[in-house]
């Protein structure tokens, strides 16, 4: 049986996702204004950090410390 990664684990690759998410709107999302591709690349983005982000919840073992 394979071993899902502890709570510590996966609160900081949440930190992570948040973090390149905000570098990559920032970059190509909704931050650049009301441009067409300002608003396609931010819901192409926002879809791809829920879909990361259902992966790290469910992936993760809250009652484990590491």
């Amino acid at each position: 049986m394979r071993d899902r990664p502890g709570c510590l684990q996966g609160l900081i690759r949440l930190a992570l996702l948040n973090w390149l998410f905000d570098l990559l709107q920032e970059r190509f999302g909704f931050a650049r204004g009301c441009s067409c591709t300002g608003v396609g690349c931010g819901l192409i983005l926002l879809v791809f950090l829920i879909m990361l982000s259902c992966g790290a919840i469910a992936g993760t073992d809250w009652f484990s410390i590491w």
